[in-house]
């Protein structure tokens, strides 16, 4: 035998194993393929195929592929029994041996189509100029402005996203009637998609500090005051006028009393002497400057020096309590508490020894009984990381191991992870049931957060059934733990069984979880195994945050975009800038997708090959 005709057979045996795993793995989960939805069936097929192909270490094989000018396999995802028999058969020509027919699961044509059908299914139909969808968070004040709805929507918004953790079911309702009635004007369509919060892992409140105001001018370097503050007085709740920086409460039947020019005189709680001066009077308040940094609380006594004011005194209502942060430093330590004590700074002795450590309760009791002694936990998206010391069954020992050089700050509702524990939450939260009952009326998806296990995906199919939601709701599962990526072959399987379905990438809580230095390899991950199950994948966290909040973005933030286009939907977060973000992420897709489809390249011709206008 001829030394190539041995290394060609040698590559159809490797093949012939790797089709022979592949269908192995298909029959073992075959009671798991029959339960998915008729839709889903040939994508769950090729799912396993895909899974068995990369539980192999095939560089070798792919070099030697490549070698001899075949496809190395690289973009198998979609279709991988069609790919290994397409190069098996190349081979067979080169070894002059017999080309067996085998069973394919998904042709290379059946491939595009099976994603673009589910694509269409759950983000509703491709958008005129692009193939990737962009899905917009609505914020709050949308559902007072259907003007802001309409011009998202003409901008090149294809799904409107309600953050159910956010607002209530007024402003929810308020925003679905203004995509709607969007929708009727312009003829455009946009899916509604609602997020049910999840099990909220947070912290809980603070001890509540002193009633105070602290009013501030603007100040340059040198500490002189180069714009005043403008403090609104007037009765409580009344609504400030733009650009006002602090409101302080107090009575109107006073407040009628004063004119532009006056100067309201009082003492801050340090004992300084301060004024305020009325720049403009108002129907239902008065509009003030002042030069001083103050510090006001409750029932602070304001005094104008004017006879012709006949009740020249009144105290300052009831301010809002402040919430000082912990502050905490590395080689701290924090005592996180299953009871939801307020919490407070460490206490010192009057030597600086720690009488009592800094606590703060957690929102979520499982976790006193799921993480174990040694285990990682962060704070804040990161920003603050510890190593949990003791388990206790009603609180925990942490160590902090990393934080800012100056004490990085804790504060209420902050986010809480813990990447190397497994944290099982039964069933849906109530919050999730009750608001599964509007999503059920109003969306067209519904977006399940904190995804970990198959049971959490069946406990949603369990309340849909309940509420008998309608049948063509779509399910989207929301990857955000390291425990959710772990089991996402598991989690697609469980998604399959509904149609139209998706999963997003939730790409901040993603980083904290696994790693920022993880983040690019395990997103590459979920768009392989995605592809591989024809799934559809929304993109989702900071795409062009800084424009959406700042209007101008960053160099790393524009090829952030223009990666998202391997997704199927790019999702952008509220900022008042948020309509130009759409717009440049619009331009972005579009140029992006004669370059690239999903990670294959497209190789159009470039302007630059161009040599005649080169030497022109």
């Amino acid at each position: 035998m001829s030394q190539p005709n041995k290394q060609y057979e040698d590559l159809i045996a490797q093949l012939d194993h790797l089709y022979e795993e592949a269908t192995a793995l298909e029959k073992k989960f075959s009671n798991a393929i029959t339960k998915v939805a008729p839709e889903f069936r040939k994508s769950a097929t090729n799912l396993l195929h895909y899974l068995a192909l990369r539980h192999h270490d095939i560089r070798e094989l792919q070099e030697e592929l490549s070698q001899l000018g075949l496809s190395s396999l690289g973009r198998a995802e979609g279709h991988v029994l069609a790919s290994l028999q397409a190069v098996r058969n190349q081979l067979c020509q080169l070894a002059s041996c017999t080309v067996v027919p085998k069973r394919l699961a998904v042709s290379f044509t059946e491939n595009k189509k099976l994603l673009a059908e589910h694509t269409e299914a759950l983000l509703g139909p491709r958008p005129k100029d692009r193939s990737t969808r962009i899905m917009v968070t609505i914020p709050g004040e949308a559902a007072d402005s259907y003007e802001l709805i309409l011009r998202l929507l003409k901008a090149g918004m294809n799904c409107a996203r309600i953050n159910c953790a956010h607002d209530t079911k007024r402003e929810w309702l308020k925003m679905v009637q203004h995509v709607k009635a969007a929708r009727k004007e312009t003829g455009l369509d946009c899916k509604i998609l609602m997020d049910l919060m999840g099990p909220k892992l947070r912290t809980g409140p603070l001890k509540e500090g002193p009633k105070l105001a602290v009013l501030r001018p603007v100040q340059n370097d040198l500490g002189q005051t180069t714009e005043a503050s403008r403090i609104w007085l007037a009765p409580p709740g009344t609504q400030a006028p733009k650009g006002t920086d602090a409101s302080l409460p107090v009575s109107l039947e006073w407040l009628v009393q004063l004119q532009e020019g006056d100067k309201i005189h009082f003492t801050d709680t340090r004992g300084r002497k301060r004024s305020l001066s009325v720049i403009r009077k108002e129907k239902k308040g008065v509009l003030a400057h002042l030069f001083k940094t103050s510090y006001i609380t409750t029932g602070t006594e304001l005094q104008v020096r004017n006879s012709s004011v006949a009740d020249r005194k009144i105290r300052v209502g009831n301010l809002p309590a402040i919430f000082s942060p912990i502050v905490l430093k590395k080689d701290n330590l924090l005592v996180l508490t299953k009871d939801q004590i307020p919490g407070e700074p460490a206490h010192y002795d009057a030597m600086g020894h720690v009488i009592q450590p800094a606590h703060i309760a957690c929102t979520l009791p499982e976790v006193f009984s799921q993480v174990k002694e040694g285990q990682s936990i962060l704070f804040n998206d990161g920003k603050i990381e510890g190593k949990i010391q003791e388990v206790d069954a009603d609180q925990l020992l942490i160590k902090i191991t990393s934080a800012s050089d100056t004490g990085s700050k804790l504060r209420a509702d902050q986010g809480i992870n813990l990447p190397e524990s497994r944290i099982h939450v039964q069933g849906l939260t109530e919050k999730d049931k009750h608001d599964l009952k509007f999503v059920t009326k109003y969306a067209d998806i519904v977006n399940l957060s904190f995804v970990n296990q198959v049971e959490n995906v069946e406990a949603l199919y369990q309340e849909l059934q309940n509420l008998k939601a309608k049948k063509k709701l779509g399910i989207m599962l929301k990857i955000e733990t390291q425990e959710g990526f772990r089991n996402l072959p598991h989690l697609l399987l469980a998604t399959m069984k509904n149609n139209p379905a998706g999963i997003m990438i939730a790409r901040g809580d993603l980083a904290v979880e696994c790693g920022w230095q993880r983040l690019a390899e395990v997103q590459e991950e979920i768009l392989w195994l995605c592809e591989a199950a024809h799934m559809p994948v929304v993109w989702a966290t900071q795409v062009l945050e800084t424009l959406a909040k700042k209007g101008r973005p960053s160099r790393a933030e524009i090829t952030d975009a223009a990666m998202a286009q391997r997704a199927d939907c790019v999702m952008l977060n509220k900022g008042p800038h948020v309509v130009q973000a759409i717009e440049l992420l619009h331009d972005i897709l579009v140029r992006m997708q004669e370059h690239q489809n999903k990670k294959t390249s497209m190789l159009r011709s470039l302007h630059v090959s161009d040599l005649e206008a080169l030497n022109a």
